[in-house]
């Protein structure tokens, strides 16, 4: 790791309105206490005006000091009327004077010879202007030091201070200040070549401005969660040498209006001005949604910032090589004005990683944790089809943790795949299945299993479990031979096939179906249906496609779209789509028939061992087919 301290480092607070603040406080505390306190040293009794009287005309009283409505004194001696055993009342006393002036009071104070004080109520003139500005100088202090508490926290921005909501909340990294280089992305070989391109112009501008070639104003990473948006953008920091700076696009909008404008007016400015340099803006898409479609909102301060990022984009001179570099997972939402050259010149997306990247990036994250010899990443890169950069990361730390849990030195295999298992099916679930329901799943998990092994165009079988994890009681685990980038129609008809497999296998055996099949039938049906509608592989409706629902590029879910076809011919698609399933359901069955002794089997294993790998499954299928042969009745 990289020891490189960032170029702004927080700003000390000064220390002389601290002094300030501690002594305001010791002042204040020590006059309530001079005032308050050494008057309260000794405990006074509070007499009636009536028992003082007595007290005075019983010659008990030594002295006494009129303050305002009260009268305040000293007994001459102890009251000798206190019970033995108990404690004599106070010498000092407080009385309250009378509404009306009672005009014999001073005769009898004289005839007993009682000595009389008097106190002015009213402060001197310093005590009642400090007490006058000791609440405000308290409130200064307080935001002082609110202030310098806050330009602490924001690097950067501590020129603003506590009123400073209007600057920049950008972070700003020194020249080469992150310790993530290209050397630890690994896959993304066409990204990485177009930043490097990007970091070698921020470089050498000199060896491009002879060819005449322009630097890109913006460069868009469009991507799905997790393929390593962000992580690029930190290797692209590492490896330009030049300032950089890094602000989500959230963090621009605020309730005032007009604030987000001024922040990006002021994170340009700072960028202008140590250019060369790059802006990176994390979610772009938090600000930067089209406009006047209602979508996000129709927010007058987001719209205000979207056309400040706009307006200073497109205002760099060739002298000014400043790089924006954003980041998102949902470009379709994005304002036609950001997209268009002159902004973000280049687009560069960021695909789910393939096997070789899989193994490359396992690698990666497998760096620092010690594994075990039987580790073999090949085998899990083929398992993990589908997962994204982050979930490998994730895959390899859980393995990790479930090493530290059972107390093991090293991550062998075995812990690899059962994190993999907690991953995409859950953690294990602990439950008991009864021994009709664990049969009924050992043979729904078996005709899927079977259906897996016999059809030709099939991925191959890797495990079959009835361990119950997530919402699943078990589950059928297959590994594609390569990534597929196109399916054929013989490979998507398998491929339903090996979802109906477990409820061809309940209907067959046990006569009827149950609800566990609910999955499988949701998604062959949403397979089927994509074959029908949009792959054009309908007979009867021949090669046109019927799109219902725009399926997000990225994110894999269907945005709301009006049909553009009639009711007749949706009633001819569902008729298709029931054809399809059912035909393939009944091919399933066939075969189950024809195999039953390798259904049977596989079902009395998982029954005892509860978990077959690839070379037990296929090693009973051989055993039971020359055994004793299926045949119908």
């Amino acid at each position: 790791m990289s020891n490189r301290k960032p170029a702004i480092e927080p700003q000390q607070t000064p220390l002389w309105w601290r002094y300030l603040v501690w002594f305001l406080v010791f002042f204040t505390f020590s006059w309530y206490l001079f005032n308050l306190g050494g008057e309260q040293a000794e405990v006074a009794q509070t007499l009636s005006y009536s028992t003082f009287k007595d007290k005075v005309r019983g010659d008990e009283v030594a002295e006494i000091t009129f303050e305002a409505d009260r009268v305040s004194g000293r007994l001459r001696v102890a009251d000798a009327r206190a019970a033995p055993g108990e404690e004599p009342a106070p010498r000092r006393f407080i009385t309250r004077l009378p509404p009306v002036d009672d005009p014999d009071l001073i005769a009898l104070l004289e005839q007993h010879e009682v000595e009389v004080n008097a106190e002015s109520t009213q402060a001197s003139w310093w005590m009642q202007a400090l007490i006058g500005l000791l609440p405000w100088l308290l409130i200064i202090g307080l935001f002082w030091y609110a202030s310098g508490k806050m330009q602490e926290r924001i690097a950067g921005a501590g020129k603003g201070g506590i009123f400073g909501f209007a600057q920049s909340k950008a972070k700003r990294f020194q020249k080469s200040a992150s310790a993530v280089t290209f050397e630890d992305v690994a896959g993304l070989e066409n990204a990485k070549r177009d930043l490097r391109e990007i970091t070698g112009y921020l470089r050498d501008p000199g060896r491009f401005r002879k060819l005449g070639a322009k630097i890109p104003n913006g460069i868009l990473l469009m991507g799905p969660p997790g393929t390593g948006k962000t992580l690029l953008a930190k290797a692209v920091a590492g490896e330009a040498d030049v300032p950089f700076f890094s602000i989500s696009g959230s963090e621009f909008i605020e309730m005032f209006v007009g604030v987000g404008a001024s922040r990006v007016r002021d994170m340009f400015e700072s960028a202008k001005q140590e250019a060369p340099a790059i802006i990176f803006i994390d979610e772009i898409d938090s600000v930067g949604r089209a406009r006047g479609t209602g979508l996000g909102g129709g927010h007058d301060e987001r719209e205000q910032t979207l056309n400040q990022i706009l307006s200073e984009m497109d205002g760099f001179s060739p002298h000014e090589p400043v790089v924006v570099l954003a980041a998102t997972n949902r470009p379709d939402v994005l304002d036609p004005a950001l997209m268009r050259p002159g902004r973000f010149d280049r687009k560069v997306v960021l695909d789910l990683p393939d096997r070789k990247a899989r193994r490359a990036i396992l690698g990666v994250h497998s760096r620092e944790v010690p594994l075990a010899d039987d580790v073999d990443l090949d085998r899990l890169a083929a398992l993990t089809v589908g997962f994204s950069g982050a979930d490998l990361e994730n895959l390899v730390n859980e393995a990790a943790l479930l090493a530290g849990r059972e107390g093991k030195s090293q991550v062998n295999m075995d812990l690899l795949l059962d994190a993999h298992d907690k991953i995409v099916l859950g953690g294990q679930r602990e439950m008991v299945l009864g021994e009709e329901e664990k049969r009924l799943v050992a043979y729904h998990e078996a005709g899927h299993a079977i259906a897996a092994s016999m059809l030709p165009h099939a991925d191959p079988l890797d495990k079959v479990t009835i361990i119950p994890r997530g919402r699943a009681l078990g589950a059928t685990e297959q590994i594609p031979v390569e990534d597929r980038h196109n399916l054929r129609e013989s490979y998507l008809r398998d491929r339903i096939g090996v979802m109906l497999g477990g409820r061809a296998s309940e209907r067959m055996v046990f006569g009827e179906v149950s609800s566990g099949a609910e999955e499988d039938l949701k998604q062959a049906t949403r397979l089927a249906r994509h074959m029908v509608t949009h792959w054009g592989m309908s007979e009867k409706l021949g090669p046109v496609a019927f799109r219902r629902g725009e399926e997000h590029i990225f994110l894999g879910r269907e945005m709301a779209q009006q049909r553009d076809f009639s009711e007749h011919t949706a009633q001819i698609i569902d008729d298709e789509i029931g054809r399809l399933v059912g035909e393939i359901e009944s091919r399933v069955v066939d075969l189950l028939k024809q195999h039953r002794p390798q259904l049977e089997a596989v079902a009395e294993a998982l029954l005892e061992s509860e978990t077959l790998e690839r070379g037990e499954i296929e090693s009973l299928i051989e055993q039971a087919g020359k055994a004793n042969p299926w045949r119908s009745l």
